[in-house]
């Protein structure tokens, strides 16, 4: 149940800014980021995909999967981490890609999949929504369409625009955007039980998965990811790790 907080083409010297968080069961093992050939991201050491990243070349990518009640998600023949990393590895424009996907896309557990390539970005998901290119503007993509309005998705936009004002009045530097980003990602506010959604798997799990920040024994936010994509298509990326009961695993990864 993860949440992928996003501005597009509004800040003057970031085309892309992202405020990323996975949310996974702890018990999966996975690796930290780090460059693996031309491809900057964290890796799924079960099935070998990955979550989120960005590559040499310009571009970035991320997936979440769909929330559903578990009586109607449908054996997948593949991993979802895959979609990203072959985006990231490859050379397809955005939409040739997606729509590569889209022609496969039940051969996947419920998706959403976001791509750019410094030029445009694009999303789809396997629930609906063909590939389409985003429009300007800030966005909050977690497990439904993109345009859900969960209280989560709310907040983290809101959050998402107050700290790009303030960095472009302020002139604010990358590393301290890039925390403040990681802050956002800290958030556990919880809304009140009228306010959540209902998408089918309980009162207790919408409370669990509710805040845009996950804690919990078994579950919760395994990474943070803040992702600043410069014109010149260079990123600054920064990692926050996670355990279980939302101590920090180590200090934060920084990558330029």
């Amino acid at each position: 149940m993860c949440i992928v907080i996003f501005a597009w083409q509004v800040d003057p010297q970031y085309p892309l800014l992202v405020a990323a968080n996975r949310d996974e069961f702890h018990h999966r093992p996975a690796e930290a980021a780090r460059w693996r050939g031309d491809v900057l991201c964290g890796l799924d050491l079960v099935a070998g995909g990955t979550w989120l990243g960005v590559s040499r070349a310009g571009r970035f990518a991320t997936v979440t999967n769909f929330r559903e009640p578990i009586i109607e998600q449908q054996p997948a023949n593949r991993s979802r981490g895959m979609l990203p990393l072959g985006f990231l590895q490859g050379e397809q424009t955005p939409l040739a890609y997606l729509q590569t996907i889209e022609a496969e896309q039940q051969e996947y557990g419920g998706f959403n999949l976001l791509v750019s390539d410094g030029e445009e970005l694009l999303w789809m998901n396997n629930r609906g929504a063909e590939p389409q290119p985003v429009a300007p503007g800030y966005y909050a993509l977690s497990n439904g369409q993109l345009y859900t309005d969960w209280p989560k998705a709310r907040r983290g936009r809101a959050l998402l625009q107050q700290l790009v004002e303030q960095r472009v009045q302020q002139n604010m530097g990358p590393q301290a955007t890039s925390q403040r980003l990681l802050d956002i990602l800290e958030d556990d506010t919880l809304p009140e039980d009228d306010a959540l959604p209902d998408t089918g798997v309980g009162l207790e799990m919408e409370r669990l998965v509710a805040p845009i920040f996950i804690q919990a024994a078994a579950y919760g936010t395994r990474a943070s990811s803040a992702v600043m994509q410069q014109r010149d298509g260079g990123f600054h990326f920064a990692e926050q790790r996670w355990q279980a009961g939302g101590a920090p695993l180590a200090e934060p990864q920084w990558f330029a």
